[in-house]
């Protein structure tokens, strides 16, 4: 813009603005006739309005539903083995709250302490634990769509052709090949990081997934509501790693950030259709 602006003050300066004016007009003109001939540029317009538009659907969509709504949305999300592996770890956590109020037949502790297990701590756990599902399948869509040797035939036919090109001299073509070389590098790459992602997600997911067990039946074998609790909060707030993952990984995952707040997992109602997975 500084280019063209001053352009036109130089016409218009110039003994001929008449003929100059133009000129300059004519030249910006083919610039941007030339600019969005380029495809890289085109897909990098594309790539922003799809990004806008992507971003004005999950604040419009995590503005109109509701906790549960958003709930039922994720578990909607995951195949069919990991959503029984989490509608099992969450019976668990509801039978170690029935076992808690039945043990030993004492009313009143037993029922501090089955009311412990409803902490919103647990809840938190339970809700990682579900946006680390969603993470793993959404990169295993991603692997599964990608072919890690076709990516690698294709960085070696680059820079094969990379190759004969410098030796053949021909400036056009090593600029190209340079620039898909760097594209297929970037694609090498972020597959490679992808497959670590995942190899993080099925680390974490069974830390969580121990985590949360040992800390209910603790809780069932302690009949201590505060000890519990504290327990539950403690290892909740040492997730923050696990939750910047999650963070990172929400291209793939499709997950939003609009729900900051777990909802109520251990007391929601999942429908029919969910609890009947088997």
């Amino acid at each position: 813009m500084l280019a063209f602006f001053g352009g036109l003050g130089l016409a218009a300066l110039s003994p001929w603005p008449d003929a100059a004016i133009p000129v300059a007009l004519g030249l910006e003109l083919a610039y941007l006739t030339g600019l969005t001939a380029i495809p890289r540029f085109r897909l990098a317009i594309d790539a922003k309005l799809a990004a806008q538009a992507r971003g004005a659907m999950e604040s419009s969509r995590g503005a109109t539903l509701s906790p549960d709504a958003q709930l039922h949305q994720m578990l909607s999300m995951l195949p069919q083995e990991s959503l029984r592996r989490f509608l099992l770890l969450r019976q668990r956590c509801t039978e170690m709250r029935d076992i808690a109020s039945g043990v030993m037949g004492r009313a009143a502790s037993n029922n501090d302490s089955a009311e412990s297990i409803r902490t919103p701590s647990l809840d938190r756990l339970l809700f990682l634990f579900l946006k680390l599902l969603v993470s793993q399948a959404g990169l295993d869509r991603f692997l599964k769509s990608t072919s890690e040797a076709e990516l690698a035939t294709r960085l070696k036919d680059v820079q094969t052709r990379l190759v004969a090109a410098q030796a053949a001299k021909d400036e056009r073509i090593v600029t190209s090949l340079k620039d898909s070389l760097a594209d297929a590098q970037l694609r090498v790459d972020n597959y490679a990081k992808s497959k670590s992602d995942g190899d993080f997600v099925v680390v974490e997911l069974d830390r969580i997934e121990t985590k949360i067990q040992a800390l209910i039946e603790m809780g069932v074998s302690r009949q201590d509501p505060n000890s519990f609790s504290t327990e539950v909060t403690a290892a909740a707030d040492s997730m923050a790693q696990t939750e910047e993952a999650v963070k990172q990984l929400q291209s793939l995952s499709g997950l939003s950030d609009q729900m900051q707040d777990p909802p109520a997992i251990l007391s929601a109602d999942l429908g029919p259709r969910v609890l009947n997975v088997r």
